[in-house]
């Protein structure tokens, strides 16, 4: 039995001789040759295996055939660590006998799940390797180029592996991180195998429920308190904006991607918010996350766009000029190019440096060697996160000041981040108090979408040279008095925390 440690990255297809060259150049790197391997992946009908969450292939390379089975294993950060089991054999399908007796559950049947394999899919690539050492570890370095196939679909498939031979664990952030200061990568959560079983139908399309309040918890230990449970922020956060990535790719409905977006974007403030509330926020993450932050800026005027042209289109439906509004935003949605965006983020280096810098910090707060035993308790720490949200809020949202469109859609941001630090620490208040005070602010958000999507049509018609003033000054007006009714109940609440 092997323990598997691994990072595994993602790359796009034009960067592959970028990541050969980076990879020749590293100091003690010995490469390995280049090989294609052909695997085929086996389950039950029923997917027992997957069941008991393991996984096997069938590898072959040369005249070698070697089967594998890997066993559950775990997650820290985006460093995997999963029990591998290898058996050199002649067949081209498995024989469950060979591997250990030890791994399997107690009352498996392994006679009827033997007969009943069947292969799912297939990964076939061509594997560029290299054993780099780096410090006292040594590390193998894997670059896969091929596709995944199921059921006669394909699916590109581009990795980067780095897996640990020997040595320390942090050898392979170090070696990763040296990669992405030059090449555009991005940290990879979904294993071949999940994407095989997904690509042959035998997996559940992506979903992620809305982000609740994070399952925090206190303890009497202050220090161990905290680590903790910034650690639960930093991970959720990251594993939520690697999933969304994945859903954002994969869905071809413009208003749901929007949301998707709009959620991602969530998970990386969420990031920076947690960072700066630790005092782990320094200048070089800083300008990485003002670096992909500055890339969403799209997002508020694409959610108006893609919002008239779906669940709003209601907005303008009545009017006279509605034909040719709605062409209008179709050529504005088309010109934003939703479908390059993702492309175009995944090119910036500051991306995947970004992700990679959010996993060393997760496995040196994991190691303890972050010390944060200087902040004050959990629910104490978690008080000044919420009065220094609010703080920003009276500011740009004074009491008796008067809001108008443009103002709502300018503090946007702010009342967003605000709301997301409720979400992040809203686990350990009582929970009406806390949903009555929330529950208003929520309101307001619903409020600026409209106002932005006012504000789409507004520009839409000027471009026309349509004359809708009129129109939307009474619309605009009418739900601006609800909401700064909404607005002034909401500042005189009294706090939950």
């Amino acid at each position: 039995m092997n323990a598997e440690i691994e990072l595994k990255l993602f790359f796009l297809p034009i960067y592959q001789e970028s990541l050969i060259n980076k990879l020749d150049s590293l100091d003690n790197a010995v490469p390995q040759g280049k090989r294609r391997l052909a695997n085929g992946y086996f389950d039950t009908p029923d997917l027992q295996l997957r069941q008991w969450d393991m996984g096997l292939r069938v590898r072959g390379y040369d005249a070698h055939r070697e089967q594998t089975i890997k066993t559950a294993g775990q997650v820290v950060g985006g460093i995997h660590s999963r029990p591998e089991y290898n058996v050199t054999i002649q067949a081209d399908s498995p024989d469950l006998s060979l591997f250990p007796a030890s791994i399997w559950p107690a009352d498996a049947d392994l006679a009827a799940t033997q007969a009943q394999l069947t292969c799912i899919f297939h990964t076939d690539f061509y594997r560029r390797a290299w054993h780099v050492q780096i410090d006292n570890s040594v590390v193998e370095v894997a670059l896969d180029i091929g596709e995944i196939t199921a059921n006669g679909q394909q699916e590109a498939l581009c990795e980067l592996e780095f897996e640990l031979l020997s040595g320390d664990t942090e050898a392979l952030l170090k070696l990763a991180m040296q990669v992405a200061s030059v090449v555009p990568v991005r940290l990879g959560k979904a294993s071949k195998a999940q994407r095989g079983y997904r690509l042959a139908g035998k997996a559940k399309p992506l979903d992620l429920n809305a982000l609740e309040f994070l399952p925090l918890a206190e303890s009497h230990d202050s220090s161990l308190d905290l680590s903790a449970n910034c650690q639960i922020l930093l991970e959720t956060a990251l594993e939520r904006w690697q999933l969304l990535e994945s859903m954002i790719a994969e869905e071809s409905e413009p208003e749901a991607c929007v949301a998707l977006w709009w959620r991602m974007r969530a998970c990386i403030r969420l990031l920076r918010m947690t960072l700066s509330q630790f005092k782990l926020l320094n200048v070089k993450l800083s300008s990485q996350f003002m670096s992909i932050e500055k890339q969403l800026d799209f997002i508020e005027q694409a959610q108006a766009l893609t919002a008239l042209l779906g669940s709003q289109r209601g907005l303008f439906a009545k009017l006279g000029q509605h034909a040719q509004v709605n062409a209008r935003l179709m050529v504005q949605l088309t010109e934003m190019n939703l479908k390059g965006r993702l492309l175009s983020l995944w090119q910036q280096t500051e991306y995947g440096q970004l992700q990679l810098a959010i996993v060393e910090l997760l496995l040196k707060i994991s190691a303890g060697e972050v010390d944060i035993s200087h902040q004050p308790s959990l629910r104490q720490h978690a008080d000044r996160a919420q009065q220094a949200s609010w703080v920003a809020i009276l500011d740009v949202m004074p009491l008796n000041s008067v809001m108008t469109s443009a103002n709502y859609l300018q503090v946007a941001a702010v009342l967003d981040e605000s709301i997301l630090v409720g979400h992040a620490y809203g686990s350990l208040y009582e929970a009406k108090s806390r949903d009555a005070f929330r529950a208003p602010w929520q309101d307001l958000v619903l409020g600026i979408k409209t106002l932005a999507c006012y504000r789409a049509v507004q520009d839409a018609s000027r471009a026309l040279d349509i004359d809708l003033n009129e129109w939307l000054e009474d619309k605009q007006q009418s739900l601006l008095f609800a909401m700064e009714s909404t607005r002034r109940n909401a500042m005189q609440q009294q706090a939950y925390w």
